[in-house]
């Protein structure tokens, strides 16, 4: 339960962050196209960091659930794919990364699925 609202904490400081960097630091220096696929990263990091947070508090007030666990690191390993390789996607305009995103977004719709599941189940 702490470690996914630790997890999520984090991941939304990251998002502001980033945000911020995308906004300053990057303006000027990528193309718009670049800039945009940043802040969809950015979004959607902050999309589920929020969902982390929502699960950790599920996991302190219902009983153990791997479905919420692994709603969890889903989220995770999907903002790691999907809003990672949209940021290196940025900063090296290397396009096969484009492959890795939609695995992330797989993981998304995946750990959306087992809190459906775990809120019918559990709620």
């Amino acid at each position: 339960m702490k470690l996914f609202i630790i997890i999520g904490a984090i991941n939304a400081f990251l998002s502001v962050a980033l945000g911020a960097f995308g906004a300053h630091g990057l303006e000027g220096r990528v193309e718009p196209k670049y800039l945009e696929t940043w802040q969809t990263g950015v979004t959607y990091q902050m999309f589920h960091a929020t969902g982390l947070i929502i699960i950790g508090v599920l996991l302190g007030k219902l009983p153990a659930s791997s479905l919420l666990s692994w709603s969890g690191w889903l989220m995770v390993i999907g903002i790691i794919l999907f809003s990672g390789s949209l940021y290196v996607l940025t900063l090296t305009k290397i396009s096969i990364l484009g492959a890795i995103t939609p695995l992330g977004g797989v993981s998304f719709l995946a750990a959306w699925v087992l809190l459906i599941i775990a809120a019918v189940k559990y709620l």
